[in-house]
């Protein structure tokens, strides 16, 4: 089973390495009475406070098991590879590498890779309507006159 590695922490981050891409069904997530096979988050690890990111990769043929909401949580399903189907609310439709599907908390989910290849995607989720208009990065990006040390 793969690991998430520590790379380098310090006072104000924290990275880690959860593989290749091409190395993400090697993860294995326990979720109660099931493991589900490749799927990792990683959004603790690095010590997120404002969201939690998960990676999942499906063989060509699986679906990710079952439909499902959230209570707070709005997602965003980046497909980094392959190709599938994903489901809201009873409507399908194609996604592919560089797909990205937002999904409020209520809207009942899922995704299916109809591929021939496996399928891998991020899945960033946040809690919803927590942005304003004063929360836009090109207002709350600070940027610094300090020098670049590489």
């Amino acid at each position: 089973m793969k690991q998430i590695e520590t790379i380098k922490e310090g006072k104000n981050f924290k990275a880690v390495c959860v593989g290749k891409v091409s190395e993400i069904i090697e993860h294995e997530l326990p979720m109660g009475p099931v493991t589900i096979q490749g799927k990792v988050f990683a959004g603790q690890a690095v010590g997120a406070t404002g969201s939690e990111l998960s990676f999942q990769t499906l063989v060509p043929g699986q679906d990710s098991g079952f439909l499902h909401t959230h209570k707070t949580h709005e997602e965003l399903y980046i497909i980094l590879k392959g190709e599938g189907h994903y489901q809201v609310d009873g409507e399908i439709f194609p996604v592919s590498e560089g797909t990205i599907v937002r999904v409020a908390p209520d809207g009942k989910r899922a995704l299916k890779n109809t591929g021939k290849e496996n399928l891998t995607m991020l899945c960033i989720q946040y809690k919803a309507n927590a942005f304003t208009e004063a929360d836009s990065p090109m207002t709350d990006g600070v940027i610094l006159q300090d020098e670049l040390k590489w």
